[in-house]
């Protein structure tokens, strides 16, 4: 099965019931193309906080993720409102819940969504290695996970699209397990020392200046 994923963006004017809707539409219609056999989204369904130890970016955005048979992507996604890039990536769990909810009904807790680009100064092994092999067990041991997609981009189209090397989705059973310091990073004993080591990871193979985290809701269409 094949993995692809489309980001749409939203309007600055676009309200978030607005946005929501139109996401909504979207996969309702993609979901009738013949060669799809799963599909969710996660989606931006209100502002985030304004103070925050994640610096999560406040623009309006989805991430519809569709598991295919054929490599082709779906050209009607090219069309819509928003769309900023298609990718065919390779999705790896090394955290992943128990799907026992009905399809259509919005996944519990929360979602950490993050788009990133490679280091420019180190080549894609060495950005792969320190991402798989470095931050993923770190993540795993630090932070409160209850579900973690993480994304390698093999493919991008069209050549305008947003040049993402990395899409990560990390999902909280709770929001506050996610905007609590003291829970997503552990007690004042071990917080500061543990966030110096998550910074000093991150900025070892993500391009930091560039990296793009999301507050975000699951919705999972058609399991």
């Amino acid at each position: 099965m094949i993995k692809q994923i489309y980001l749409i963006r939203g309007d600055k004017e676009e309200s978030y019931a607005d946005f929501r809707s139109r996401i909504e539409n979207y996969a309702a219609e993609t979901t009738k193309h013949k060669d799809i056999s799963k599909l969710s989204y996660t989606i931006t369904i209100d502002a985030p906080p304004t103070i925050s130890v994640i610096p999560f970016k406040k623009k309006k955005i989805a991430v519809l993720s569709v598991w295919k048979r054929e490599a082709g992507f779906i050209e009607d996604f090219m069309k819509k409102q928003g769309f900023c890039g298609a990718y065919t990536v390779t999705e790896a769990l090394p955290v992943s819940y128990a799907k026992d909810r009905p399809d259509c009904v919005i996944t519990p807790g929360i979602c950490l969504l993050t788009l990133f680009r490679k280091k420019k100064s180190i080549d894609r092994a060495t950005f792969l290695d320190r991402w798989h092999n470095s931050h993923t067990p770190l993540s795993i041991k630090y932070h409160p996970l209850w579900h973690y997609s993480r994304n390698v981009v093999e493919r991008i189209i069209p050549e305008t699209a947003e040049p993402w090397e990395g899409i990560v989705e990390e999902h909280m059973r709770t929001r506050q397990e996610l905007l609590n310091p003291f829970i997503f990073f552990g007690n004042p004993l071990v917080i500061i020392p543990r966030m110096i080591k998550v910074y000093t990871d991150t900025k070892s193979f993500i391009d930091y200046p560039t990296m793009e985290p999301y507050l975000m809701k699951e919705f999972i269409v058609k399991s």
